[in-house]
């Protein structure tokens, strides 16, 4: 069974190699949910589909295009889960490198990430890293290729690293203050304050969950609030304290989900000329998602 999904896993990956080409400019498209194709470009699609999960080993291998939920669906009956957040395309998710409301406790969601496949500008089929962590040495393309927008490559599939799915889960609200409620807490999944009131997400034994919240304020809730989408802010979590208007914030993570598009930034003109040199080293005939900068995302 593993050496057929190895093949049948090759095969979808040189189909969409010789569908991405050599010459041309050409997008990526999944379900549109982070950002979709670049208008007036040839459009391609990853491969879709899970070829395997390893419980023991708590990995996973999935064609990019392969939809979060499911993976999640597919993960549940083992007692796991990925930590990419909810909705879109396992490789909309990578290519866009945002995390969910749950980084604070899961980590970013690179660190998700043990191996990809991608297509190149050259048209090749590129591995990077390895299906354990310590088959991996080198440059980590990895980490490189999540967050760049597919811009530097085009990811086929990928291998994942799984979490145990937790016996409990239940998010908390009350009007206190976020900054001394971390104190008390024994690693919160995540912590969201809008300027008023705050909500925690534990979870592990019920037992340690309950008792973590005696004495602190908290209620248990439904769940997180409605984020808003206007403006997704990045913000150092000490100025979170500092910050007006309408928002959730990810306390200790420094992600303000806000009500206004976010303020200028500089960039640092040593990290753009970084950038330039590594699109150019990667793709020196701008094809792939020409006109998309990571840097704006």
């Amino acid at each position: 069974m593993a050496d057929r999904a190895l093949a049948r896993g090759a095969a979808r990956l040189a189909s969409f190699a010789d569908e991405v080409g050599t010459t041309g400019e050409v997008t990526v498209t999944g379900f549109g949910t982070r950002g979709g194709p670049v208008d007036g470009v040839r459009a391609v699609s990853p491969p879709v589909g899970i070829d395997w999960v390893q419980p023991a080993e708590m990995t996973v291998s999935c064609g990019a295009g392969t939809s979060v939920d499911e993976l999640e669906a597919a993960l549940a009956q083992h007692g796991q889960r990925v930590a990419l957040p909810p909705g879109g395309s396992v490789g909309g998710a990578l290519a866009v490198g945002r995390s969910g409301i749950r980084r604070l406790g899961d980590g970013p969601s690179r660190d998700a990430v043990l191996q990809v496949r991608y297509v190149s500008a050259s048209g090749e089929v590129v591995k990077a890293g390895g299906p354990t962590v310590k088959n991996v040495s080198g440059f980590d393309l990895c980490r490189l290729l999540v967050g760049s927008h597919g811009t530097l490559g085009f990811l086929g599939d990928v291998i994942l690293r799984t979490r145990p799915r937790p016996r409990c889960s239940r998010w908390h609200v009350g009007r206190v203050d976020p900054f001394e409620l971390v104190a008390h807490l024994y690693r919160p999944t995540s912590v969201l304050w809008n300027g008023t009131s705050t909500w925690v997400l534990l979870e592990g034994d019920e037992r340690d969950v309950v008792a973590q919240v005696v004495g602190l304020g908290l209620t248990e809730t439904d769940g997180p609030p409605p984020l808003p989408t206007a403006g997704r802010w990045s913000v150092t979590p000490a100025n979170v304290p500092s910050l007006t208007g309408e928002f959730v914030a990810e306390v200790g993570v420094g992600i303000v989900h806000h009500t206004s598009p976010p303020p200028p930034r500089t960039i640092d003109p040593a990290v753009v000329a970084v950038h330039a040199r590594i699109k150019e080293r990667f793709d020196p005939w701008r094809r792939l998602n020409p006109g998309v900068d990571p840097l704006d995302g």
